[in-house]
Protein backbone atom coordinates (compact mmCIF):
# COMPACT_ATOMS: atom_id res chain seq x y z
CA UNK A 1 0.00 0.00 0.00
CA UNK A 2 2.89 2.17 0.79
CA UNK A 3 4.60 1.84 -2.55
CA UNK A 4 1.14 2.20 -4.12
CA UNK A 5 0.62 5.50 -2.56
CA UNK A 6 -2.69 4.65 -1.18
CA UNK A 7 -4.73 4.61 2.18
CA UNK A 8 -6.17 0.69 2.73
CA UNK A 9 -5.85 -2.70 3.86
CA UNK A 10 -5.24 -6.05 3.05
CA UNK A 11 -6.35 -8.71 4.74
CA UNK A 12 -6.34 -12.47 5.16
CA UNK A 13 -9.88 -14.05 5.05
CA UNK A 14 -9.68 -17.90 5.60
CA UNK A 15 -13.37 -19.15 3.64
CA UNK A 16 -14.25 -22.79 3.35
CA UNK A 17 -15.03 -23.88 -0.33
CA UNK A 18 -18.92 -24.56 1.29
CA UNK A 19 -19.10 -21.47 2.43
CA UNK A 20 -18.42 -19.31 -0.42
CA UNK A 21 -21.84 -18.63 -1.39
CA UNK A 22 -22.66 -17.46 1.95
CA UNK A 23 -19.56 -15.41 2.16
CA UNK A 24 -19.59 -13.45 -1.23
CA UNK A 25 -21.87 -10.73 -0.46
CA UNK A 26 -19.08 -9.72 1.99
CA UNK A 27 -16.22 -9.75 -0.64
CA UNK A 28 -18.56 -8.08 -2.91
CA UNK A 29 -18.43 -5.19 -0.96
CA UNK A 30 -14.84 -4.77 -1.12
CA UNK A 31 -12.90 -2.56 -3.90
CA UNK A 32 -11.28 -5.68 -4.89
CA UNK A 33 -9.48 -9.28 -3.06
CA UNK A 34 -7.17 -11.87 -3.96
CA UNK A 35 -8.82 -15.82 -4.53
CA UNK A 36 -6.07 -18.93 -4.41
CA UNK A 37 -6.95 -22.48 -4.21
CA UNK A 38 -9.53 -23.83 -3.65
CA UNK A 39 -11.28 -20.92 -5.06
CA UNK A 40 -9.48 -20.08 -8.20
CA UNK A 41 -12.25 -21.96 -10.49
CA UNK A 42 -15.31 -21.70 -8.43
CA UNK A 43 -14.88 -17.66 -7.55
CA UNK A 44 -15.92 -17.63 -11.76
CA UNK A 45 -19.61 -18.65 -11.05
CA UNK A 46 -19.77 -15.04 -9.74
CA UNK A 47 -18.20 -12.77 -11.50
CA UNK A 48 -20.07 -11.17 -14.41
CA UNK A 49 -16.96 -10.75 -17.07
CA UNK A 50 -14.01 -12.22 -17.10
CA UNK A 51 -10.75 -10.41 -18.15
CA UNK A 52 -8.64 -12.78 -21.35
CA UNK A 53 -5.80 -13.34 -18.73
CA UNK A 54 -8.20 -15.61 -16.55
CA UNK A 55 -10.86 -16.37 -19.64
CA UNK A 56 -7.55 -18.28 -22.12
CA UNK A 57 -6.87 -20.37 -18.55
CA UNK A 58 -10.08 -20.94 -16.76
CA UNK A 59 -9.00 -19.71 -13.55
CA UNK A 60 -9.14 -16.71 -11.59
CA UNK A 61 -6.75 -15.28 -8.53
CA UNK A 62 -8.15 -11.25 -8.80
CA UNK A 63 -11.39 -9.64 -8.89
CA UNK A 64 -12.35 -6.37 -8.65
CA UNK A 65 -16.01 -5.41 -7.92
CA UNK A 66 -17.59 -2.03 -9.01
CA UNK A 67 -20.34 -2.37 -11.25
CA UNK A 68 -19.29 -5.69 -12.23
CA UNK A 69 -17.09 -8.13 -10.36
CA UNK A 70 -14.74 -8.61 -12.98
CA UNK A 71 -12.40 -11.49 -12.73
CA UNK A 72 -8.45 -11.79 -13.89
CA UNK A 73 -5.58 -14.07 -13.36
CA UNK A 74 -2.51 -12.12 -12.45
CA UNK A 75 -0.31 -14.77 -12.78
CA UNK A 76 -0.65 -14.30 -16.09
CA UNK A 77 1.01 -10.74 -15.57
CA UNK A 78 3.53 -11.74 -13.17
CA UNK A 79 4.71 -14.55 -15.62
CA UNK A 80 4.73 -11.94 -18.59
CA UNK A 81 6.83 -9.32 -16.72
CA UNK A 82 8.93 -11.48 -15.40
CA UNK A 83 9.89 -12.54 -18.84
CA UNK A 84 10.22 -9.15 -20.12
CA UNK A 85 12.49 -7.96 -16.91
CA UNK A 86 14.56 -11.02 -17.94
CA UNK A 87 14.97 -9.90 -21.17
CA UNK A 88 13.58 -12.99 -23.01
CA UNK A 89 10.64 -12.84 -25.49
CA UNK A 90 7.55 -15.66 -25.85
CA UNK A 91 7.29 -15.47 -29.10
CA UNK A 92 10.14 -17.59 -29.14
CA UNK A 93 11.39 -21.03 -29.57
CA UNK A 94 10.38 -21.99 -25.42
CA UNK A 95 10.74 -25.26 -23.57
CA UNK A 96 8.33 -25.64 -20.57
CA UNK A 97 9.41 -28.55 -17.88
CA UNK A 98 5.67 -29.20 -15.95
CA UNK A 99 2.74 -28.77 -16.92
CA UNK A 100 0.49 -28.56 -13.70
CA UNK A 101 -1.31 -25.22 -12.44
CA UNK A 102 1.71 -22.82 -12.82
CA UNK A 103 3.14 -24.71 -16.12
CA UNK A 104 -0.68 -25.09 -17.93
CA UNK A 105 -0.96 -21.21 -17.60
CA UNK A 106 2.92 -20.48 -18.74
CA UNK A 107 2.32 -23.33 -21.47
CA UNK A 108 -1.16 -21.34 -22.71
CA UNK A 109 0.90 -18.05 -23.02
CA UNK A 110 3.57 -18.83 -24.48
CA UNK A 111 1.51 -20.52 -27.25
CA UNK A 112 -1.08 -17.83 -26.92
CA UNK A 113 1.75 -15.30 -27.70
CA UNK A 114 3.57 -16.87 -30.52
CA UNK A 115 6.03 -18.93 -29.11
CA UNK A 116 7.15 -22.43 -30.96
CA UNK A 117 6.42 -24.48 -27.42
CA UNK A 118 7.23 -27.84 -26.07
CA UNK A 119 6.21 -28.89 -22.86
CA UNK A 120 8.51 -31.63 -21.57
CA UNK A 121 6.27 -33.91 -18.41
CA UNK A 122 6.61 -37.43 -16.72
CA UNK A 123 4.63 -40.17 -18.64
CA UNK A 124 1.98 -40.03 -15.93
CA UNK A 125 1.21 -36.89 -17.02
CA UNK A 126 1.64 -36.78 -20.57
CA UNK A 127 -1.87 -37.52 -21.33
CA UNK A 128 -3.27 -34.48 -19.26
CA UNK A 129 -0.94 -32.74 -20.78
CA UNK A 130 -2.05 -33.47 -24.69
CA UNK A 131 -5.15 -32.79 -23.12
CA UNK A 132 -4.30 -29.02 -22.67
CA UNK A 133 -2.75 -28.96 -25.74
CA UNK A 134 -5.71 -29.80 -27.39
CA UNK A 135 -7.78 -27.39 -25.70
CA UNK A 136 -4.90 -24.51 -26.31
CA UNK A 137 -5.55 -25.47 -29.87
CA UNK A 138 -8.86 -25.19 -29.68
CA UNK A 139 -9.18 -22.01 -28.98
CA UNK A 140 -5.64 -21.23 -31.34
CA UNK A 141 -5.58 -23.45 -34.18
CA UNK A 142 -2.43 -22.26 -35.75
CA UNK A 143 -1.17 -22.71 -32.04
CA UNK A 144 3.01 -24.66 -32.08
CA UNK A 145 3.14 -26.65 -28.81
CA UNK A 146 3.73 -30.27 -28.63
CA UNK A 147 4.69 -32.27 -25.62
CA UNK A 148 7.71 -34.48 -24.77
CA UNK A 149 7.78 -37.56 -22.23
CA UNK A 150 10.53 -37.24 -19.88
CA UNK A 151 11.73 -40.96 -19.45
CA UNK A 152 13.80 -41.17 -16.89
CA UNK A 153 12.59 -38.64 -14.24
CA UNK A 154 14.96 -35.52 -15.34
CA UNK A 155 14.62 -34.21 -19.06
CA UNK A 156 17.77 -34.98 -21.11
CA UNK A 157 18.95 -35.39 -24.47
CA UNK A 158 17.40 -38.98 -24.53
CA UNK A 159 14.28 -37.10 -24.44
CA UNK A 160 14.95 -35.61 -27.84
CA UNK A 161 16.56 -38.95 -29.59
CA UNK A 162 19.68 -37.72 -28.53
CA UNK A 163 20.00 -34.15 -29.78
CA UNK A 164 18.94 -31.77 -27.36
CA UNK A 165 17.32 -28.87 -30.44
CA UNK A 166 17.91 -25.42 -29.37
CA UNK A 167 15.76 -22.99 -27.33
CA UNK A 168 15.75 -18.85 -26.53
CA UNK A 169 14.15 -19.64 -23.09
CA UNK A 170 13.80 -22.47 -20.83
CA UNK A 171 11.07 -22.46 -17.72
CA UNK A 172 10.64 -24.45 -15.21
CA UNK A 173 7.62 -24.76 -14.32
CA UNK A 174 7.69 -27.56 -11.78
CA UNK A 175 8.58 -27.89 -8.34
CA UNK A 176 12.23 -29.77 -8.26
CA UNK A 177 14.84 -27.59 -7.17
CA UNK A 178 12.62 -26.24 -4.41
CA UNK A 179 13.15 -25.71 -0.60
CA UNK A 180 14.06 -28.27 1.18
CA UNK A 181 15.10 -30.60 -1.88
CA UNK A 182 17.54 -28.12 -3.48
CA UNK A 183 20.11 -30.12 -5.21
CA UNK A 184 18.15 -31.18 -7.72
CA UNK A 185 17.21 -29.88 -11.10
CA UNK A 186 14.76 -30.57 -13.54
CA UNK A 187 16.81 -30.69 -16.19
CA UNK A 188 20.33 -32.41 -17.29
CA UNK A 189 23.19 -29.21 -17.64
CA UNK A 190 22.97 -30.30 -21.76
CA UNK A 191 19.24 -29.21 -21.70
CA UNK A 192 20.22 -25.57 -20.38
CA UNK A 193 23.25 -24.85 -22.23
CA UNK A 194 21.00 -25.59 -25.28
CA UNK A 195 18.96 -22.44 -24.08
CA UNK A 196 19.53 -18.42 -24.94
CA UNK A 197 17.76 -17.45 -21.41
CA UNK A 198 16.66 -19.45 -17.84
CA UNK A 199 12.93 -18.80 -15.94
CA UNK A 200 12.58 -20.51 -12.61
CA UNK A 201 9.00 -20.54 -10.99
CA UNK A 202 10.94 -21.77 -7.79
CA UNK A 203 11.06 -19.14 -5.50
CA UNK A 204 12.66 -20.48 -2.37
CA UNK A 205 15.16 -20.72 -2.67
CA UNK A 206 16.56 -17.53 -3.55
CA UNK A 207 19.12 -19.52 -5.87
CA UNK A 208 17.85 -22.81 -7.15
CA UNK A 209 20.83 -24.95 -8.40
CA UNK A 210 19.23 -24.51 -11.99
CA UNK A 211 19.18 -20.49 -12.08
CA UNK A 212 22.89 -21.01 -10.63
CA UNK A 213 24.18 -23.67 -13.05
CA UNK A 214 22.34 -21.28 -15.96
CA UNK A 215 24.64 -18.23 -15.01
CA UNK A 216 27.98 -20.01 -14.78
CA UNK A 217 26.91 -21.27 -18.27
CA UNK A 218 26.70 -17.50 -18.88
CA UNK A 219 23.24 -17.40 -19.46
CA UNK A 220 20.69 -15.32 -17.79
CA UNK A 221 18.81 -16.34 -15.42
CA UNK A 222 15.65 -15.36 -13.15
CA UNK A 223 13.98 -17.36 -10.24
CA UNK A 224 9.83 -16.89 -9.45
CA UNK A 225 9.90 -14.10 -6.88
CA UNK A 226 9.84 -11.75 -9.55
CA UNK A 227 6.62 -13.39 -10.83
CA UNK A 228 5.50 -13.28 -7.29
CA UNK A 229 6.27 -9.36 -6.81
CA UNK A 230 4.47 -8.48 -10.06
CA UNK A 231 1.59 -10.28 -9.96
CA UNK A 232 0.84 -8.56 -6.45
CA UNK A 233 1.72 -5.46 -8.42
CA UNK A 234 -0.49 -6.17 -10.91
CA UNK A 235 -3.39 -6.86 -8.40
CA UNK A 236 -2.74 -3.29 -7.12
CA UNK A 237 -2.87 -2.02 -10.36
CA UNK A 238 -6.62 -3.27 -11.31
CA UNK A 239 -7.94 -2.56 -7.60
CA UNK A 240 -6.43 1.03 -7.77
CA UNK A 241 -5.22 2.17 -10.75
CA UNK A 242 -1.88 2.26 -8.98
CA UNK A 243 1.41 3.09 -10.80
CA UNK A 244 4.90 1.40 -9.78
CA UNK A 245 8.48 2.73 -10.85
CA UNK A 246 10.33 -0.51 -12.56
CA UNK A 247 13.31 0.63 -10.37
CA UNK A 248 10.52 0.06 -7.31
CA UNK A 249 9.60 -3.09 -8.49
CA UNK A 250 13.20 -4.70 -8.26
CA UNK A 251 14.33 -3.20 -5.54
CA UNK A 252 11.08 -4.83 -3.80
CA UNK A 253 11.98 -7.89 -5.71
CA UNK A 254 15.48 -8.14 -4.49
CA UNK A 255 14.11 -7.32 -0.53
CA UNK A 256 12.15 -10.11 -1.34
CA UNK A 257 14.85 -12.55 -1.98
CA UNK A 258 16.49 -11.09 1.06
CA UNK A 259 13.84 -12.45 3.41
CA UNK A 260 14.47 -16.19 2.28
Amino acid sequence: MKLAGIEGSYKLLDIPPEELNENFPGLAELDGFNATIPHKVAIILYCKELDKSAARVGSVNCVKNGGAAVGYNTDVFGFTRSIDMLGARLDSRVLVIGCGGVGRMIAAEAAYSGGDVTVAVLPDFLQDTNNIIAEIKSRMIDAKIKAVGIKAGTLGAEDFGGSVPGFDLLINASPVGMFPKTDAMPCTEDIIKSAASVFDVVYNPKDTLLTRTARELGKPAMTGMAMLVLQAAAAQEIWNGAQFRQEDLKTLIADMENLI
